[in-house]
């Protein structure tokens, strides 16, 4: 195989709110950020599968309301009061948090009155939570849950994330690809930069036949029957 080398210069993600695309999978997720500050128990749970949005919608409510964002996995016993001080705390994947630390840091924010957004992947009955009170503590939060995206949201993922490499690609090439490939944004992420390295390896535009030749040759990114195209 001829042709150049492709550098690895990793994309950021745009989390400005007008780069955030809303579908009916994210809608009502989306309507509860934009709700702020009039939350009921000024709290929120999101929760959604890895790359379905959880983190920009965060960094949307973040932007609006000036939280902290902090990393569930990495709190201790000392980081529950530092956190409770804060105004307004976006703690992420929520179900990585030590289960005493996480009882008292909401405790806190339910004493304080401060502003509280948790993200997890899915609701907290399914964490495997050990401590009642915890639990019920956070049923009675307010809730939102991103849905799966249907096939016509994941083409405006896809041409999106095209965009965002400046990459130009046919209406049918996209159509072709999410008709295929795993319904997540997750995996159309992971889709879009392998497609793109290896059209720069290659020194090929990404057209229908390329996007057909790559999911042959990668069965891992599809998940329907090829057409032999």
């Amino acid at each position: 195989m001829t042709g150049q080398l492709p550098l690895d210069l990793r994309l950021s993600p745009r989390y400005g709110e007008e780069d955030f695309l809303e579908n009916p999978c994210n809608a009502q997720a989306l309507a509860l950020v934009r709700l702020w500050p009039n939350w009921p128990r000024n709290m929120l749970l999101l929760s959604g599968p890895k790359g379905s949005g959880k983190s920009h919608l965060g960094a949307i409510w973040a932007f609006r309301s000036g939280a902290k964002i902090f990393a569930a996995g990495a709190m201790d016993a000392a980081i529950p009061p530092i956190l409770g001080a804060e105004k307004a705390l976006l703690l992420e994947d929520a179900e990585q948090a030590p289960e005493k630390e996480l009882f008292h840091l909401i405790n806190l924010f339910t004493e304080s009155g401060g502003a509280l957004m948790l993200t997890a992947s899915r609701p907290p009955d399914f964490w495997g939570v050990r401590t009642p009170d915890l639990l019920s503590r956070l049923r009675r939060m307010p809730q939102a849950e991103i849905a799966a995206p249907d096939e016509i949201f994941i083409a405006a993922i896809l041409i999106k994330l095209f965009d965002d490499r400046q990459i130009r690609v046919e209406e049918t090439t996209i159509s072709y690809l999410a008709a295929r490939i795993e319904r997540s944004l997750a995996a159309c992420a992971e889709l879009v930069e392998a497609l793109d390295r290896e059209a720069l390896a290659q020194g090929r535009a990404v057209t229908r036949a390329f996007a057909g030749a790559f999911l042959r040759a990668n069965p891992r990114f599809g998940c329907g029957e090829d057409d032999g195209d």
